[in-house]
C-alpha cells in the first residue's frame, strides 16, 4: 500500500498566522519596554507659564499698546480683556463708548499684563 501524501492548504494559512500574530506580539513588547524605560523629555521640569511676562488668560484684564498708523509714534493704551488664546495671537475684547464691545486679534507683545502697570503706578 502506498502512502499517499495529503496537501494541507490550512497548515499555510495556519503558520502565516503564528508568524503575523508573532510580528504584532513583538512590536508591541518593544513599545511597553521602551515607555517603561525612557524618560519623556518633557518631564524634567515644568514649565512657569506664570512668570513668563507674555502668558495670559482667558478673562484677563489687559492693555492694549494701540497704533493708529504704523509710522505714527503715539501709542494708545486701550483696556481690554483676553477672550481666546492661540500659539501666536490673543483674542481681546474692546469695549467702545456705546457699551458695545469688538473681539480683535492681537499679537501678545502689543499687550501689557493690567496688574503690571497698577504695580507700576503704585
Amino acid at each position: 500500500m502506498l502512502k499517499q501524501q495529503i496537501h494541507c492548504p490550512t497548515r499555510a494559512k495556519t503558520s502565516a498566522m503564528i508568524v503575523k500574530l508573532f510580528q504584532i506580539t513583538l512590536v508591541v513588547l518593544v513599545l511597553l519596554i521602551n515607555l517603561a524605560i525612557a524618560l519623556p523629555s518633557w518631564a524634567d521640569k515644568a514649565p512657569s507659564l506664570s512668570s513668563n511676562p507674555n502668558y495670559f488668560q482667558v478673562g484677563q484684564k489687559v492693555i492694549w499698546l494701540y497704533k493708529p498708523r504704523t509710522d505714527s509714534s503715539d501709542i494708545q493704551r486701550i483696556p481690554a480683556e483676553v477672550v481666546k488664546l492661540s500659539s501666536k495671537q490673543v483674542q481681546i475684547k474692546v469695549y467702545k463708548h456705546n457699551h458695545e464691545f469688538v473681539n480683535r486679534w492681537v499679537n501678545p507683545n502689543k499687550l501689557e499684563n493690567s496688574q503690571k502697570v497698577k504695580e507700576s503706578v503704585l
